[in-house]
């Protein structure tokens, strides 16, 4: 099988959605798919194209067995609505040409990511016209977080993203996404059943694993052996609601033995540092290499998980499947009826989203009762295995991939 993979994120690398997209690409063709790749330099979460990219011309790469052709794309030094929109613009203009490169490869499956959905225009006309499949796979429903998050506005506008949205999702093959919840959403966006594939973040369950000693990262931190510690891990961007985590901080900031760790580069890496520096009980960490994940991981006694109240439905955090693989808890800022919140509720607590008193309850919950802690982590690594193993969910997607050239 020809599988041409489509979209502005890959890195495997890093963590998130090009941490996926990446895994999936190397675990294809060590399987001996062909592979090929048309996507942006590795810019993401610090908004800068990583040292050794240039993000102003095209390049080839060889990656794990697959061809990585990279495409140039402006990256703003602020991020804003309009800024983002001509951002995701540019990668979709420029990445035409790279696509229209694999024209005599002629691909027999075309996937493409959401975000950003740009991309699908010119996903669906290669298709079409070099007589391959078309599949979109929906790890965020970007059309609608952007308007709960504010960074559009406007009923009439609002209207019109919806029906453009609907509009491209009838025309592809095959649609997935991450969860129950979200494949609800693409059935009431017009997607019929039979289009529809459940296709869920997954994990190494085998890479991350319980640490059976103290983390390194402890003695490297100068953190007792006592001490609880409960760590934030991933970007620090719009949809996160970082500014929960200073406030929980400072609210929990004369508890004895207790400290936080916050993980991560983002938008709004700044902002939470600025929020924090006051505070003796928090300590920052830059991304870590994905080589220590899971020591890293490791280092928590608890899991800190905040959402967005208004985009909390719209999501399924990708890095909830490292935090349960870990065999820690996971407080989580989630509805009791959302996804996160059913799971949530099973391998931690689920706590209303953007309410800080409520998070910090929880956390000190957690934190005064180890064997509760160790049962819910028990819990947390159980559903790990059941739902995330990276090989039973790619195995079964290459199933599904050959069922679609069968259609």
């Amino acid at each position: 099988m020809k599988l041409l993979v489509y979209g502005i994120n890959f890195a495997p690398e890093l963590t998130g959605i090009g941490k996926y997209t990446g895994e999936m690409v190397a675990w294809l063709a060590a399987r001996g798919h062909e592979v090929r790749v048309v996507t942006a330099p590795p810019y993401y979460p610090d908004w800068a194209v990583r040292p050794g990219y240039k993000g102003s011309r095209y390049a080839r790469e060889e990656w794990h067995g697959a061809t990585v052709f990279r495409a140039p794309l402006w990256v703003p030094r602020k991020v804003t609505g309009l800024k983002r929109l001509v951002h995701l613009a540019s990668f979709a203009l420029s990445s035409v040409p790279a696509l229209l490169a694999q024209w005599r490869w002629k691909p027999d499956v075309v996937w493409v990511t959401e975000p950003p959905l740009f991309c699908s225009p010119a996903a669906l006309a290669f298709a079409r016209l070099r007589s391959a499949k078309a599949w979109l796979h929906i790890q965020d429903y970007e059309v609608d977080a952007a308007f709960e998050l504010g960074l559009l506005k406007g009923a009439g506008v609002r209207s019109f993203a919806a029906a453009v949205e609907r509009g491209l999702m009838r025309r592809f093959d095959r649609i997935s996404t991450i969860s129950p919840r979200m494949m609800e959403r693409a059935s009431r966006k017009g997607t019929e059943d039979e289009r529809l594939i459940s296709l869920p973040n997954w994990a190494d369950v085998s890479a991350v694993q319980p640490l059976r000693a103290a983390s390194p990262y402890r003695a490297e931190l100068g953190i007792r052996p006592e001490t609880v510690v409960a760590l934030y891990s991933g970007n620090t961007g719009a949809k996160q609601g970082l500014e929960l985590l200073a406030e929980m901080a400072g609210m929990l900031q004369h508890q004895p033995n207790l400290e936080f760790v916050f993980c991560g580069n983002g938008a709004g890496r700044a902002d939470l540092m600025r929020r924090c520096e006051k505070l003796p009980n928090v300590r920052f960490l830059d991304l870590q290499p994905v080589g220590r994940l899971g020591d890293l991981l490791g280092l928590a006694d608890i899991h800190l998980l905040p959402q967005r109240a208004d985009a909390a439905d719209l999501v399924m955090p990708s890095k909830l499947t490292g935090m349960l693989s870990s065999g820690r808890p996971v407080v989580a800022g989630a509805r009791a009826e959302t996804e996160l919140g059913k799971v949530a509720a099973q391998c931690g607590l689920a706590v209303p989203p953007d309410n800080a008193r409520a998070f910090a309850d929880a956390v000190l919950q957690l934190a005064s009762q180890p064997a509760l802690r160790a049962e819910l982590g028990l819990r947390a690594r159980a559903f790990a295995e059941a739902h995330f193993d990276r090989d039973a969910v790619l195995a079964q997607f290459e199933r599904d991939l050959q069922s679609c050239l069968k259609s």
